[in-house]
C-alpha cells in the first residue's frame, strides 16, 4: 500500500483564523473557539456515536453591547455656605444624611434648617413680602412636612405664617412666623455630608464655605466615545457589573454635550459625559466609590437562530459550519452564514439549520 503523503491542511486553517480575527468585536475569542473546533474535528473517530459536549440551536432575540468603564459614586450635591455672620456652634458629621426639615448647622447657637426646593433663598420670608415662586416653594416644602394644609401658591398669607409657627414650635425655636434670610437652606432632596471645611468656634461671614455635600443616591458617571454616541440615549436601560462580579441594572438619566478629556496616553479626545441611575440602590450599598463596567445595548437581532461561538468549525478557508449530532449519535457538518456575535453566541443561518438541533461544542 502506498503511504499517504498528503500534508495536513495547516495553511488554510491559519488563513481562516486570521480572517476571523478581523470580522467582529469578539474576533479573538472566536478564533480560539474555531481553532479548537477544527482540532477536535480532525481527531474524531466518526465510526463511534458522539458523546461529547453539545448545546441546542436556539431561536431568540440576540443583543450585542458595548462596554464602557464608569465610576460609581454619590450624585453631586451642593456646597453649603454660611447664611450669616457669627460663630459656628454646630456642624453635621461627615457621611451623615440631612433630610428636608432637619437641622443642618448652627451659628451663634441659632440653628439653620434644610428645606426642600430647587430655588435658593434670596430674601426674608415674612408678612407683607411680594409674591414670588420662592413663597410657593416654601409652602410646598411645609406641605410635604405636614404643616401647610392649603394649595401652595405664590402669596404669603396668614396661613403661611401659621404653618411656619407650627414648624418652628416643632423644632423648639422662637415662633415668629417669619424666616430671616440665612435661617433655611433649600435643596431638591436630602443631602449627604461630605468634606467639612469649617470648624466649631470659627467666626464666619456670609458666604463662607462650611462643608460639601452629595446627593443621597448613587449614580455611575462615564465617558462614552464620540463614535458610540448613538448608544447614549436618556432612558436606555443598561447592565452594570460591580466589583466582585455582582451585576445590577440601571438606566441612563442624563447625557452631556461633547467634552474634551485627556486620555491615558496624554492625548486629548472628545467624549460624551453620561450619568446612569441604578434601578436598585441597595445593590451598590457596600460601595462609596468604585470602578464599574457598563454594558450599553448596541446591535440587536430579533427572532434569530444562534449557537455558542465555540460551536463554529472551519469547513474551508471561506466557509463556516456547525457539526450537528443526530439522534443515533452520528454527526454531520452543516454550512452556515454567521451574523451578530453577542454574549458568547453567534447568529447562524443556512439550509437545514433550525431550532432544537444539537451541535457539538468542543471543550476549550
Amino acid at each position: 500500500m502506498t503511504p499517504d503523503t498528503t500534508e495536513p491542511r495547516k495553511r488554510p486553517r491559519r488563513r481562516l483564523v486570521l480572517a476571523l480575527a478581523g470580522t467582529a468585536v469578539v474576533a479573538g475569542a472566536v478564533a480560539v473557539c474555531v481553532n479548537a473546533a477544527v482540532a477536535s474535528d480532525d481527531s474524531r473517530d466518526d465510526s463511534h456515536p458522539f458523546r461529547g459536549e453539545t448545546e441546542e440551536v436556539v431561536r431568540d432575540d440576540l443583543a450585542g453591547s458595548t462596554t464602557v468603564s464608569g465610576t460609581l459614586r454619590f450624585a453631586p450635591g451642593q456646597q453649603v455656605l454660611s447664611g450669616g455672620d457669627g460663630v459656628v456652634t454646630d456642624l453635621p458629621s461627615p457621611a451623615s444624611v440631612v433630610a428636608p426639615g432637619e437641622r443642618l448647622y448652627a451659628l451663634d447657637n441659632e440653628p439653620v434648617f434644610l428645606l426642600g426646593g430647587a430655588l435658593p433663598a434670596w430674601r426674608d420670608f415674612a408678612a407683607g413680602m411680594d409674591d414670588g415662586p420662592d413663597v410657593q416653594q416654601l409652602e410646598q416644602s411645609l406641605h410635604r412636612l405636614g404643616f401647610f394644609d392649603l394649595e401652595p401658591d405664590e402669596h404669603f398669607t396668614w396661613s403661611t405664617a401659621e404653618a411656619i409657627e407650627e414648624w418652628q414650635d416643632e423644632h423648639d425655636v422662637e415662633t415668629t412666623g417669619e424666616l430671616p434670610l440665612g435661617s433655611v437652606v433649600f435643596a431638591r432632596r436630602g443631602l449627604r455630608v461630605g468634606t467639612i471645611t469649617a470648624h466649631l468656634g470659627d467666626r464666619v461671614s456670609v458666604g463662607t464655605p462650611l462643608f460639601d455635600t452629595t446627593g443621597t443616591t448613587q449614580v455611575v458617571e462615564m465617558d462614552v466615545d464620540l463614535a458610540d454616541q448613538q448608544l447614549a440615549v436618556v432612558g436606555r436601560p443598561v447592565r452594570l457589573r460591580l466589583p466582585g462580579g455582582k451585576e445590577t441594572r440601571g438606566r441612563i438619566s442624563s447625557v452631556g454635550t461633547p467634552t474634551e478629556r485627556s486620555g491615558d496616553d496624554g492625548q486629548s479626545k472628545t467624549v460624551i459625559p453620561v450619568v446612569v441611575r441604578l434601578r436598585h440602590a441597595a445593590a451598590a450599598a457596600a460601595f462609596q466609590e468604585a470602578s464599574v463596567a457598563v454594558d450599553l445595548p448596541s446591535e440587536r437581532r430579533k427572532d434569530v437562530l444562534s449557537v455558542p461561538v465555540g460551536a463554529l468549525i472551519a469547513l474551508d478557508p471561506e466557509q463556516f459550519g456547525i457539526e450537528v449530532v443526530e439522534k443515533d449519535g452520528s454527526t454531520r457538518k452543516v454550512p452556515v452564514t454567521t451574523g451578530l456575535f453577542a454574549a458568547g453566541r453567534v447568529e447562524v443561518s443556512g439550509a437545514g439549520v433550525e431550532a432544537g438541533l444539537r451541535v457539538v461544542v468542543p471543550q476549550r
